[in-house]
């Protein structure tokens, strides 16, 4: 299944702030085993590929559990969209294979199949017995090429594959119909909630952040993601959105925005279509990547064209509203039936709906349930296991 967000390189928020994971040992008859031990005893390898800047925060406490079931994992990490620093921030031992080779399709199919190339030598050296990822296309090709069980785990059901290489499971939210991934060709395993509650109950509220950005704390701070307009899925109409909330939220003195764009030349490009936002100090943009959910965490509302931001949100609380004009999957509709996410259509709804002010901010966000997680988790051991 194809990765939910397409997104580019450079200036990227990280998607979340956890607990720093350190690299667990798994840990039988009380003391800790080194990987070559686990290999040794005949333990099952999992291998994991962080393709995408928020595959890393969601992984992060799926290879804590993992390893505290006593598998070892082998992890690997595109170097692009903050992939890497997100990894460091974690704690997350990678190795570090492949990069980015921007929104040429033509380029975009050499660089999966180089990386892919890159990563037959260490996967033959530590022998996965499974490899697993929220849709990287490399990983799927090496483990078809080496005859390693494959796992995609997905949240987006227009997404694609390539045609004949499916992965052996599928695991999904429960909330997207058994109809709309029925054409995958794969066996289908669900989980409850969303991806972002696999990792937000771990979330840790940092405050300096507000000082880091020099936000005014007397204004509604409002976060905003641009379009991914090097995506696959990314329409113009969501290009018009996001300019018609610059310029309405520019009309506003109360509030100050944080922009995010998602590379330099994106950037650019605001900064020629709207200066003045950039020359009154309206707009901060971050000199280098922000933690994800602690910024979300203090926003007073959040704004995104794409889809991990607007459910990062949601599952923190914040009012969020998406300017996603491409298909609509079944964890939007969902969050939009609940009522925890609002999708703006029009211009018009760009005024009439969005809901500007102070939100009542708790001490700290609700712990939630680790179901998610801890379904996901059952599923993978599952499927190693042979059951």
């Amino acid at each position: 299944m194809k990765q939910t967000a397409e997104r580019s390189d450079e200036m990227m928020e990280a998607p979340t702030a956890l607990e720093p994971t350190p690299t667990a040992e798994p840990v039988v008859a009380g003391h800790s085993m080194s990987n070559r031990e686990v290999r040794a005893r005949g333990e099952k390898k999992v291998w994991i590929d962080l393709d995408n800047s928020p595959h890393v925060p969601f992984f992060a406490p799926i290879i804590k559990e993992l390893e505290a079931r006593g598998y070892s994992t082998f992890v690997t990490a595109r170097d692009c969209f903050q992939v890497c620093e997100l990894a460091d921030l974690l704690g997350l031992h990678y190795r570090r294979i492949g990069r980015h080779y921007g929104k040429n399709f033509a380029l975009k199919l050499v660089g999966i199949g180089l990386r892919a190339l890159q990563m037959c030598p260490p996967t033959l050296r530590e022998r996965p017995a499974l490899a697993v990822s929220h849709g990287s296309r490399s990983q799927l090709v090496v483990s078809k090429m080496l005859g390693v069980q494959s796992v995609i785990i997905g949240d987006y059901e227009f997404s694609t594959l390539f045609a004949g290489v499916r992965p052996d499971w599928l695991i999904v939210p429960q909330v997207i119909p058994d109809d709309a991934v029925s054409g995958f060709g794969s066996p289908v395993l669900k989980y409850p909630g969303i991806k972002e509650d696999v990792y937000a109950p771990r979330f840790l509220p940092q405050p300096a952040i507000s000082d880091e950005l020099g936000l005014n704390h007397g204004s509604v701070i409002v976060t905003i993601r641009p379009p991914a307009t090097e995506a696959h899925y990314h329409v113009p109409e969501s290009d018009e959105l996001f300019l018609e909330v610059l310029d309405y939220l520019g009309e506003r003195p109360d509030v100050k925005i944080v922009l995010l764009p998602r590379n330099h030349r994106q950037t650019a490009t605001i900064r020629e279509a709207r200066p003045k936002l950039f020359t009154s100090c309206k707009v901060t943009i971050p000199e280098r990547v922000v933690d994800g959910l602690n910024l979300v965490w203090y926003s007073d509302l959040v704004i995104s064209g794409g889809g991990t931001m607007n459910r990062e949100a949601a599952a923190l609380g914040v009012p969020v509203y998406s300017i996603f004009r491409g298909k609509i999957g079944a964890v939007d509709r969902y969050l939009a039936e609940s009522g925890r996410l609002t999708l703006l259509q029009s211009k018009s709804e760009v005024r009439s709906k969005l809901i500007i002010r102070r939100r009542n901010r708790p001490a700290k966000p609700g712990r939630g349930s680790s179901c998610s997680l801890d379904k996901i988790v059952e599923h993978l051991v599952s499927i190693a296991e042979g059951r």
